[in-house]
């Protein structure tokens, strides 16, 4: 079964760090740039980082850059989004998904940033 099931999130306090974390299955994971997305209350779903099928290279959104790492783990066919210096405007449901061929969206992981 084709699958992506993201995890780690939670309600962390401005200035903090969380690490997500997305297991795919169902498909050969190392073939495909994989992508971190979220969708805050009451807007749309926005593209936040992207990563590269091997993890050569890697892409930010202007609004997380040099806070959020993307990486990924080909033998354990996850993908890890680490978000440093949270803010409430991080506040959203993340998800990740491929960049080609997308798959259905799995239930994501609720980030909550809030004093």
């Amino acid at each position: 079964q084709v699958q992506l099931v993201e995890s780690g999130g939670d309600l962390v306090q401005p200035g903090e760090s969380l690490r997500l974390s997305c297991a795919a299955s169902g498909f050969t994971f190392s073939r495909y740039t994989m992508n971190w997305y979220r969708q805050p209350p009451g807007k749309e779903r926005e593209l936040v980082a992207t990563i590269t099928s091997a993890g050569g290279s890697t892409n930010y959104a202007d609004s997380v850059k040099g806070r959020f790492t993307i990486s990924r783990n080909n033998a354990k066919n996850t993908v890890y989004l680490q978000m440093d210096g949270l803010k409430p405007e991080d506040t959203a449901v993340y998800y990740c998904n491929r960049l080609a061929a997308m798959l259905p969206w799995g239930q994501g992981t609720q980030v909550t940033v809030s004093s």
